[in-house]
């Protein structure tokens, strides 16, 4: 039996370069010190217990039947319905996007040949700023960005980057990514046209769930 264990970039802190898993965690916000101390927490359960566990930390995943509030629904939502979407710090942060479809097929690859212990990385090498990134939708619907964005100010506690080196896992274990970024827009763009009549009755907004 595994445990897997997801958990998130964010126990890192800002990451100017690509990191391996060994990297120290430096976490920014309350949340990802929370996060830091579960894994932790269940590393020192492994080490003393043998908990079969195993810990994934994955770049920013998308695709379709994503929450409408992660950036990417979000920006083709507000672009439909003629909204103006929040650019936080005018989208200067840079993040690695992964399509649902690849970080699944990892995950599952993991639990099935990952090592006790072991913490894998899920990412692509393809880094693209939340700026270009919006810019990129925008094109897709026929808008400029200046039509579909606001600047606004950065959040507090906001990392610049999560740089994840995923060389352990596409060597190891021979996985690889499949939907570049250009394809997973795409693909997310066609789920939101074909199911716009239900979606345009949902709140864009996070919901803290207590």
């Amino acid at each position: 039996k595994k445990f897997i264990h997801v958990t998130t970039p964010e126990v890192y802190g800002s990451t100017p370069k690509e990191i391996k898993e060994s990297y120290d965690f430096n976490p920014s916000t309350p949340y990802a010190i929370s996060r830091a101390t579960m894994d932790t927490h269940l590393y020192r359960f492994f080490k003393n217990y043998n908990l079969p566990v195993i810990f994934t930390r994955t770049s920013n995943v998308y695709g379709p039947g994503q929450q409408l509030y992660r950036i990417i629904p979000k920006a083709f939502m507000c672009s439909k319905k003629k909204m103006k979407l929040k650019l936080h710090g005018g989208g200067k942060s840079l993040r690695s996007f992964i399509h649902i479809s690849d970080a699944s097929k990892a995950t599952y690859l993991i639990s099935e040949k990952g090592l006790i212990g072991e913490t894998y990385h899920i990412s692509t090498k393809e880094f693209v700023s939340i700026h270009r990134l919006v810019k990129k939708i925008a094109k897709l619907q026929n808008l400029t960005l200046n039509k579909l964005c606001k600047i606004e100010t950065d959040r507090v506690g906001k990392d610049h980057s999560y740089k994840l080196n995923s060389t352990k896992l596409i060597k190891k274990l021979k996985w690889k990514p499949s939907i570049n970024i250009d394809q997973g827009l795409v693909l997310t763009k066609v789920w939101i046209d074909d199911n716009y009549s239900r979606l345009k009755k949902l709140s864009l907004k996070y919901k803290h769930k207590k």
